[in-house]
């Protein structure tokens, strides 16, 4: 069976630009090596993953093949595209540039290096069965709606999950998901929610907390820490 991954890391970093960092954060060094090279090897070496579509802010495309690919000798990688404005509309760029006989598409962030294989692997099982699977976390704090700085009300923790990627779906659902989007105007916080549209049910599996997005120079002293906790277990 063929699965596809299709990597987003078309962002500006606008959070990390104004911490003083120029180089964008999918460049920025972790551990000796961009943070999306650490992405893009997790998937080069899944024999679940039969391609990769690798969507790029617009210009930044020879570069990457000029500095990366070769070096790194990623085989995979179908596709080098340039994103949108938005994450679903480089998204939904990816989709259409998939191969028909993929069954099943991983959609994954480019700055979350540190995702496990293993959980990889448990969506792709849970959405060939279910036909879609996001991962996540239980929420750890009290979580409150607030308005104005007043606080409105509390949500039960026990039913709150902090959502990760990948996220994984059936092509032909996914598919069906971003053109619904696209016909009605629709712009959600992620994928999932684009398919919850279609009124089907998406099977959560278990993630780790230390499946991080790295957005801030915060975020990049955790993950150094957390590779370097990795290397010692090993």
């Amino acid at each position: 069976m063929k699965n596809a991954a299709i990597i987003v890391s078309a962002g500006s970093g606008k959070r990390m630009k104004s911490l003083g960092k120029k180089v964008k954060k999918q460049y920025l060094p972790l551990a000796n090596q961009p943070i999306l090279i650490h992405t893009l090897k997790k998937f080069e070496e899944l024999k679940e993953i039969s391609e990769i579509i690798l969507v790029l802010p617009k210009g930044e495309i020879n570069y990457f093949k000029e500095c990366w690919i070769k070096k790194y000798n990623f085989l995979k990688i179908k596709k080098i595209i340039a994103g949108g404005s938005r994450r679903q509309i480089s998204v939904s760029k990816g989709l259409k540039n998939v191969s028909k006989d993929c069954k099943l598409i991983v959609i994954h962030d480019g700055v979350r290096p540190l995702v496990r294989k293993e959980i990889i692997i448990r969506a792709i099982k849970a959405a060939s069965k279910y036909g879609a699977s996001i991962v996540g976390v239980p929420v750890k704090e009290t979580i409150k709606t607030v308005k104005n700085k007043w606080v409105k009300s509390t949500l039960k923790r026990e039913d709150l999950w902090s959502i990760q990627t990948p996220q994984v779906f059936k092509q032909d659902l996914i598919k069906k998901a971003y053109l619904k989007a696209e016909r009605e105007k629709i712009y959600a916080n992620d994928d999932a929610q684009l398919v919850e549209n279609l009124g089907k049910k998406i099977r959560l599996v278990l993630s780790n907390y230390e499946n991080i997005k790295i957005t801030t120079p915060h975020d990049l002293i955790i993950a150094e820490e957390i590779l370097k906790r990795r290397k010692k277990i090993k």
